[in-house]
């Protein structure tokens, strides 16, 4: 291990490797949020190192996970039942001399937890998700075995919302004091400087409409959970009151020929651009008008603590933890799940009013600075590890 100091004169005090083991490194919630936690995270008391399991997309997130200096390693584990799979995570973190891991999402939570515990290190896990119950049988035994390893081999098991730790709790059947809440949160560095006017007009140039235009954005991995195809609904209702408005998709994944289809069915194909999976989201945010999430499910949504620190008035679904971070009539406005009516009406409410627009944008900034900087919760992630590690030295 390195000493924070060796010089005459300073306390010898070794620095502590936290290993993090996840799925892949893609462009979701869990993949991109750990570039702000590992860029806070202070390298004069831990050396943070990432084990990726799949390749998703290419892993662009490594690419930025190394740009700060973080070792990133890639363990094929291509399915659950690889019997390989403990051995090697074992010889691995014995090698990487890891003192304690922090695991996230189904693989690295069902394997990675066993696998600390077979060297007695401590371990942490964090749930990004509420799943819904009404899954196949594979997925069903997946998620079995993921709560079976989190009740026996994890230390503790941090929620990013209240409503998604009473569900887990509920789900899991974990023990209550095993299971704490840590908000999310986001480098607001990265929004600070943003030219609104010069991004506006460089974004409306790009895709070629007018620089008048009113500009809706939803960024996300694109699922049929995310709702996008009720929002695609809404459009028709929503253009006949703002004829000037378009609808902005970020993000790629499997249900983006189901949304296309959506689009020539309701026949605004020339209202809604697919942008793909883009690194830009600051920028993307800060050139648009409104953000909106029709979730069906969803327990954090990172994207709106950064729709708020573009000071971007929000619609979004009532689900899991999106109302701990929209306040309705506050920082946004909150509509039932599945319910394009519901989207129609909010988003031509906000678009005929500028005024309320900019109040939202100024209070979602009031809401993500307080709650979801991640400064804040690198913090609390510190203290954590830092007791964990103490406990299983004593």
């Amino acid at each position: 291990m390195t000493p924070l100091n060796n010089k005459p004169g300073f306390p010898s005090q070794r620095k502590y490797n936290i290993v993090y083991f996840i799925d892949g490194l893609g462009m979701g919630g869990a993949e991109r949020l750990m570039v702000p936690i590992l860029k806070n995270l202070s390298r004069k008391v831990f050396v943070p190192r990432v084990c990726a399991f799949h390749v998703r997309n290419g892993n662009p997130v490594a690419d930025d996970l190394r740009a700060l200096g973080i070792p990133v390693d890639l363990l094929p584990i291509p399915y659950l039942r690889d019997v390989t799979a403990l051995p090697r995570l074992y010889r691995y973190l014995k090698n990487v001399r890891a003192d304690l891991v922090h695991t996230q999402l189904e693989f690295a939570d069902s394997l990675g937890n066993i696998a600390a515990k077979l060297l007695h290190l401590p371990s942490v896990s964090t749930i990004h998700t509420m799943p819904s119950q009404e899954m196949k049988i594979k997925s069903k035994i997946h998620q079995e075995l993921e709560f079976f390893s989190l009740r026996n081999f994890c230390d503790v098991v941090i929620s990013v919302s209240d409503e998604a730790r009473t569900f887990h709790l509920q789900v899991s059947k974990a023990v209550p004091d095993s299971v704490r809440t840590i908000y999310n949160g986001i480098d607001l560095k990265n929004f600070v400087n943003l030219d609104n006017q010069q991004e506006r007009a460089a974004l409306r140039k790009e895709l070629g409409i007018s620089p008048d235009a009113k500009l809706l954005i939803t960024v996300a991995v694109l699922r049929e959970l995310k709702g996008i195809q009720f929002m695609i609904r809404a459009l028709p209702a929503i253009l006949s009151s703002s004829p000037e408005v378009y609808y902005l998709v970020v993000g790629s994944g499997s249900y983006q020929d189901a949304l296309e289809r959506e689009v020539d069915q309701v026949g605004v194909k020339d209202r809604v651009i697919f942008a793909g999976q883009r690194g830009n989201i600051p920028q993307l945010l800060a050139a648009s008008d409104l953000f909106i999430l029709p979730t069906l499910t969803d327990a954090l949504p990172t994207v709106l603590a950064e729709a708020m620190a573009a000071r971007l008035p929000i619609v979004a679904s009532s689900v899991g933890g999106v109302p701990e971070m929209v306040i309705d009539g506050q920082n946004g406005i909150l509509v039932n799940p599945s319910d394009p009516q519901a989207l129609s009406g909010a988003c031509v409410s906000l678009l005929s009013n500028s005024e309320k627009r900019n109040m939202f944008g100024a209070s979602g900034w009031q809401i993500v600075n307080n709650k979801f900087n991640s400064e804040g919760q690198v913090e609390q992630l510190k203290a954590l590890y830092l007791d964990l590690i103490k406990a299983y030295e004593e």
